[in-house]
């Protein structure tokens, strides 16, 4: 039996956004809270929101016309009618707590996704690995071909610099959040799956129960709409072959060969890759500016989202996919200094870890690849530490940060060491060290032509500027 939010009934039905009143958003400085506060305020709803710390974006976000104040207070509820917020609030959290005493509607976000997408056509994006960049490819696609689409993506696009908007489009592109089981909120039109791979057993326990979640959402695709599927996934593979016997219209990508809209003859460039896309008897080139095959993986699947799913003409949509220049913290490139360039990737999980460490691995070329990886929730670093390991060794040198906790406590007998030790026994560098030793030890190090990858969905992104700092300050001998 799948596992339910019993904190949050994502099954209920959609809220209609008139009906919101005014909205109080909990920690709306992070990065899927803040989608939602950009969403209503596009939709004229008035909204307030808080944070614990105060922040660039915040920043902005009052800028546009929210009420965002630093702290937990329940006064801020205050003429606040629905209360929005996410699983990693706990209902101790004073303003949780207080809306819960005084009746008011509680949404989990994507319950308030729901309702921001209104009568649009609906398109989720939901696996394990490649969501954001496949839904970020997907509406920079849309916007080139004057789609003017609606979207909520778990980064913000590198050349648009938002992470949600309300378009006037016909069409709604979002990202789908497997971790709690919430992506059963959005009753997608045209729904894809990446991949389906063990992650988030904290929630589902095994395995077994993550694919039949996954089935649950295939599921939840509206009659007559489409389930995109990987056929290189073998998870996603047998979701599609379920998915097909439950009555769900389902077209496969990859590079396989019984995907429909196939991949051919692949060529990685440095930092760009293009491929023959045979969709039918129709053959594409498809050409994009991001590295790495796992990316070109990504544009197949938003590809055939916006052409078997929202019929958007194949060269529009191929020309939009061309213009995507990436999404912040997806492989992007934080400066060079010394000769050095230094990339950070939000990649959290084994198979992120492999993907985004072999394609540095294969840019580096000839030279070093360090990495500085900062794993992301015990529960997670206890489950896949060999995973990670598996992950890491092709990097030349690993520098292993202290695992961020986020909305957990700390594992008894859980830390990075669980990672470093099979890697040392493999016969890899690889070590725990704090922020300024790892800052230190690459500008101490590293040399022209080397990568160094930040890698981690915790505060692991502001090591990047930390090591250019450092090696600009070292001179030019590399002393």
């Amino acid at each position: 039996m799948v596992p339910r939010n019993a904190r949050f009934d994502v099954l209920a039905p959609t809220v209609p956004l008139a009906d919101l009143g005014v909205v109080h958003v909990l920690a709306a400085g992070g990065a899927g809270m803040s989608a939602i506060v950009r969403l209503l305020l596009d939709a004229d709803v008035e909204v307030r929101g808080s944070d614990a710390h105060d922040s660039p974006l915040l920043e902005r976000l009052r800028e546009r016309g929210a009420r965002i104040w630093v702290g937990h207070d329940p006064a801020h509820l205050d003429g606040a009618d629905t209360v929005v917020v996410s699983s990693a609030i706990r209902e101790d959290n004073p303003e949780l707590a207080a809306a819960r005493e005084r009746g008011l509607r509680v949404l989990h976000r994507s319950q308030a996704l729901a309702s921001a997408m209104g009568e649009q056509i609906r398109v989720a994006v939901a696996g394990a690995n490649g969501k954001t960049t496949t839904s970020s490819m997907l509406t920079v696609a849309l916007l080139e071909a004057g789609q003017q689409p609606s979207f909520a993506l778990g980064g913000e696009l590198s050349t648009q610099g938002v992470n949600a908007a309300l378009g006037e489009g016909r069409s709604f592109v979002a990202e789908a959040d497997e971790s709690d089981g919430s992506f059963l909120a959005y009753r997608p039109d045209v729904a894809v799956v990446t991949n389906v791979q063990p992650d988030h057993l904290d929630f589902y326990g095994d395995y077994a129960t993550v694919e039949a979640a996954y089935l649950e959402f295939a599921g939840t695709v509206t009659t007559g709409g489409l389930l995109v599927a990987c056929a290189d996934d073998p998870g996603s593979q047998r979701l599609a072959e379920r998915a097909e016997v439950a009555g769900v219209r389902v077209l496969r990508y990859g590079f396989s060969e019984g995907a429909q809209v196939r991949l051919v003859d692949p060529v990685l460039d440095g930092t760009s890759a293009t491929v023959t896309l045979e969709d039918g008897a129709e053959r594409h080139r498809l050409a994009i500016t991001v590295p790495g095959r796992h990316n070109l993986l990504n544009a197949a699947a938003a590809y055939t989202a916006a052409v078997h799913g929202l019929l958007v003409h194949p060269a529009a949509v191929l020309e939009g996919l061309a213009a995507y220049g990436g999404t912040r913290r997806r492989f992007e490139t934080k400066g060079e200094a010394r000769g050095v360039t230094v990339v950070d990737d939000y990649a959290h999980n084994p198979g992120k870890v492999e993907a985004v460490v072999r394609t540095a691995k294969e840019i580096a070329g000839g030279h070093r690849l360090f990495v500085v990886f900062q794993p992301h929730l015990y529960s997670r670093t206890r489950d896949f530490a060999q995973g990670f390991a598996d992950g890491l060794a092709p990097a030349d040198e690993v520098l292993l940060l202290d695992v961020y906790g986020a909305r957990e406590d700390p594992l008894e007998g859980v830390g990075s060491h669980l990672i470093a030790d099979p890697l040392v026994a493999a016969g890899r560098s690889a070590r725990v060290v704090s922020e300024a030793d790892a800052v230190g030890s690459i500008a101490s190090s590293a040399e022209p032509g080397d990568l160094v990858l930040t890698v981690g969905a915790g505060d692991v992104t502001h090591v990047g500027p930390r090591i250019l700092r450092a090696l600009a300050a070292s001179g030019g001998d590399g002393t």
